[in-house]
């Protein structure tokens, strides 16, 4: 079990910590994506570039890390706690990434994709609460603080506590690293999604 947790901690954490958003942007020939709209490499601020098609592949990837690694070491150790804790420590990766002098994204995606991997039911709640807002306020940071809140009381009620627990960890650390949007969003200053196509 020792042996387990370890390797579930230590390939969660690695997995999570490739930063796809800039190393996406950089082979496009755009640069450092940490010098661009918030800073962020997540594929909220690589949109602000203007290239949807990397916001998307972006998207795709931290999502799917997160939930590989969960999916990889449930299989591999039989075990849905392993999985727990693979993908959660994915979710820490990507937050703060040993490669990037611990200064990363804010886990929504990776813990999304964490969430469709270890509890489908709540991972795909989550997912449509997060466009029902998107679509409704056009905050990212509102649509993902409101899914990442309720998610924790889908955990615990469809899918057990270990769930449950997890969950409301990860909401906890994605409020903690979006209190800049937070206060930005109670003073009216947030940045609404925007799908157009930037000037050149």
């Amino acid at each position: 079990m020792i042996y387990a947790t370890l390797f579930s901690i230590t390939l969660g954490y690695l997995i999570g910590a490739v930063p796809f958003g800039l190393i996406l942007t950089r082979f496009a020939g755009l640069g450092d994506i940490r010098k661009i709209g918030s800073g962020n490499i997540g594929a909220t601020n690589v949109l602000r570039t203007g290239r949807k098609d990397l916001a998307l592949a972006t998207l795709i990837l931290d999502v799917g890390k997160a939930g590989f690694v969960a999916l990889f070491c449930q299989w591999l150790f039989q075990s849905p706690a392993m999985g727990l804790l693979a993908g959660f420590f994915g979710v820490i990766g990507h937050n703060y990434p040993v490669w990037l002098k611990f200064k990363g994204g804010k886990g929504v995606a990776s813990t999304l994709g964490m969430m469709l991997a270890t509890s489908p039911i709540v991972g795909v709640m989550s997912l449509l609460i997060w466009f029902f807002m998107a679509l409704t306020f056009k905050y990212s940071s509102l649509s993902a603080l409101t899914a990442l809140a309720l998610a924790p009381f889908f955990g615990f009620l469809w899918s057990g506590w270990m769930y449950g627990v997890c969950y409301m960890l990860l909401a906890v650390l994605a409020f903690y690293r979006h209190r800049e949007n937070i206060s930005r969003l109670i003073h009216g200053t947030e940045t609404k999604i925007n799908l157009k196509k930037k000037k050149s």
